[in-house]
């Protein structure tokens, strides 16, 4: 089976077919779809999925990712990359000045989609925000600290391995080795 990858980011394209090795042979397809807008990632990732399966007719993956801060109501949620380019780490710092409750959580959902509908797989990450540290990563890894480490103090070997997408991506590839299987 060949399933496409669609993103616009070859990184992602890459660690998303290296999860696969041996299951399926993945393709980057870098398809621009249209910008959904909606409170929960999996409802973003199906349009996209949806979009993406109209103009291709075969077998694909979508995702979009969540970062949600539990003191500021699940802000910055889906409009994380939009918040990360605009008031950034520094400015999620400041709306959590004197917060004491510093859970938060990445949240990545993706989106299968075939001639037979749409099936979608959600990797959560938990963790809490932190002043920033490390200099690896990228967004908000600095701020985000799992299990005693930010992501930005993880190897990205390891990373791609326990992340929020790494997850979603194992829900996806048990789903298709028994659908391939069976």
């Amino acid at each position: 089976m060949k399933l496409a990858v669609v993103t616009s980011n070859p990184h992602k394209a890459r660690e998303v077919a290296a999860s696969f090795a041996g299951l399926l042979e993945a393709e980057h397809v870098p398809l621009e779809c249209p910008e959904y807008r909606a409170d929960d990632v999996g409802e973003i990732a199906r349009e996209k999925a949806r979009y993406a399966f109209e103009v291709l007719r075969r077998p694909l993956i979508v995702d979009d990712t969540a970062f949600c801060v539990d003191a500021l109501r699940g802000f910055p949620g889906p409009y994380a990359a939009y918040v990360a380019g605009t008031i950034g780490n520094a400015g999620i710092l400041k709306l959590m000045a004197g917060e004491a409750d510093r859970n938060a959580h990445f949240e990545t959902a993706i989106a299968y989609a075939d001639e037979r509908g749409i099936r979608i797989f959600r990797g959560v990450l938990p963790g809490t925000i932190v002043e920033p540290r490390g200099d690896a990563g990228f967004g908000y890894d600095p701020i985000f600290e799992y299990e005693g480490r930010t992501l930005a103090e993880i190897p990205l070997a390891e990373k791609s391995r326990i992340s929020h997408r790494a997850r979603a991506l194992a829900l996806f590839s048990e789903w298709l080795a028994g659908t391939l299987a069976g």
